[in-house]
């Protein structure tokens, strides 16, 4: 099977969605979410509208909850280059594949970089697949911390109900 031929599961098409409603939200100046949701509807009343995959709705909700995080990781890692200075497409695709990574604790790393570099390849420029893979190469070397620091905090942050005192 040829890169071009590679199978396009749900997950897959479920992100491409996600792209399509964050650089549409983003183009038309609307909440990602409640584009998301008015498209989860639409669909539901008109059969000519494709469904929208829950984790589709997963990903823009993460996306819009964590935009200013993501987009710091994301502007660290870029050198010589602004966030705005980024095809609308490759922000999208950088913040998913981020949030991916530090939220996503079912989809494997590897997993969320390869997806971001396909999506890349099919919706951007001839240069965005490699660009987007060396930022996400060094975000992902932090993504293990993020995880455990966001774990630890969660577990605090549940109060012991355990002890007898």
């Amino acid at each position: 099977m040829s890169g071009s031929q590679k199978k396009l599961g749900a997950r897959h098409k479920a992100r491409k969605r996600a792209v399509d409603f964050l650089f549409e939200a983003e183009a038309r100046d609307l909440d990602p979410v409640n584009l998301a949701a008015e498209r989860v509807e639409l669909s539901t009343q008109d059969d000519t509208v494709a469904p929208v995959n829950p984790y589709t709705v997963t990903v823009v909700t993460g996306v819009a909850e964590n935009l200013d995080r993501l987009d710091r990781v994301i502007a660290d890692h870029l050198q010589d280059w602004t966030l705005d200075r980024l095809p609308a497409v490759d922000r999208a695709i950088l913040r998913i594949a981020v949030w991916e990574l530090f939220h996503a604790t079912d989809v494997p790393p590897v997993v969320a970089v390869d997806e971001a570099v396909e999506l890349a390849k099919e919706l951007s420029t001839d240069d965005s697949p490699s660009f987007v893979n060396g930022i996400l190469g060094q975000v992902v070397l932090v993504a293990p911390q993020v995880r455990a620091a966001a774990a630890a905090t969660a577990q605090t942050a549940v109060p012991d109900t355990d002890t007898d005192a």
